[in-house]
């Protein structure tokens, strides 16, 4: 598998709204509230092509299609997604990773806003996505 750079690193917040005023109030990050929901991100923090605060609830419903992350699962902290070249490139690092003997989250698979993301739980408690997001790669 190619790495391209880091595409996105997010806290996992069970208390977005407390974890909220760390990084807007305290920190001064430019968060924005993304339209329909409780996650906030910016692509405007310089070293990042993108930093949120994602809702634990979010994040066990695009791993797991429920909002109740699973009690048999280390509760994750941070998740952080590296860029591969193409979407053909997520599912070959998927097939990568389960062969390397880590169980996938979910199989490599395209989000309704166009990215294509494979994810995997470290042991520390990180997700880990193998990511294409199309709109990185406009030139």
């Amino acid at each position: 598998m190619k790495v391209l750079f880091i595409s996105s690193m997010a806290i996992v917040a069970p208390d977005p709204a407390e974890s909220r005023k760390f990084f807007i109030d305290v920190l001064g990050l430019p968060l924005k509230r993304h339209e329909g929901d409780e996650y906030y991100f910016s692509e405007s923090i310089g070293g990042s092509k993108h930093f949120g605060v994602w809702p634990l609830s979010q994040a066990a419903e695009a791993c797991f299609g429920t909002r109740e992350w699973p009690a048999d699962r280390p509760i994750p902290q941070a998740c952080i997604e590296f860029e591969v070249e193409t979407p053909d490139s997520v599912a070959a690092a998927a097939q990568e990773l389960q062969e390397k003997g880590y169980d996938l989250l979910h199989g490599a698979r395209t989000e309704p806003w166009g990215q294509t993301v494979a994810r995997v739980l470290t042991i520390e408690g990180a997700i880990v996505g193998m990511s294409y997001a199309p709109w990185m790669h406009e030139v």
